[in-house]
């Protein structure tokens, strides 16, 4: 529940929040959601347990699409 069927590189990740208020839904490929959102200038996901991580390193591009750590 970690794959999102979209290349969103951070810019436009902090742009969703910021146009959905705060809160951007996200819904994965494997037919989870998950809500990003942010913590000052760092962008936070919380899981549907309730779970947040801070990604630290951000628009790491891979072959297949990009990834956040």
């Amino acid at each position: 529940c970690h794959v999102v069927g979209a290349e969103a590189m951070s810019e436009a990740i902090v742009k969703m929040i910021a146009d959905d208020g705060g809160m951007h839904p996200v819904k994965t490929v494997g037919g989870c959601e998950f809500t990003a959102m942010m913590d000052g200038d760092k962008v936070q996901i919380k899981d549907g347990q309730g779970n947040i991580a801070t990604v630290t390193i951000a628009d790491v591009k891979q072959s297949n699409g990009v990834i956040h750590v």
